[in-house]
């Protein structure tokens, strides 16, 4: 990986190593895959939440677990109805009005 140095201009190579403890043993590839399956969870729920809900720039001090769950469960809504892009799909409803939005379907 590279970094650049704000005050030089110059990049320089850096590496990162991680560790994690386990209780079984397990081949290497069994245990990369596993922390690249964890990662998906990540970019499925926390990246879409930040980027799409603008999570981490909320103000909400008091609870904000409540908040971040209503946020994934509006996502899983939007998931269910097989929609690609959650932030196109949020500016629709809101443009779509109460129709829009109780046209959304949210069980088979």
């Amino acid at each position: 990986m590279l970094t650049r140095s704000a005050a030089t201009g110059l990049w320089r190579a850096t590496s990162e190593t991680a560790w994690f403890v386990t209780d079984i043993v397990l081949p290497a590839a069994v245990c990369a895959k596993a922390v690249r399956d964890h990662w998906s969870i990540e970019n499925r729920s926390h990246y879409v939440r930040d980027s799409s809900f603008a999570e981490d720039a909320s103000r909400i001090r008091c609870n904000p677990g409540i908040f971040a769950r209503l946020r994934s469960f509006a996502a899983n809504i939007l998931r269910f109805n097989d929609v690609r892009n959650i932030t196109d799909a949020r500016h629709r409803l809101a443009f779509g009005g109460i129709g829009a939005i109780l046209g959304m379907r949210i069980m088979n």
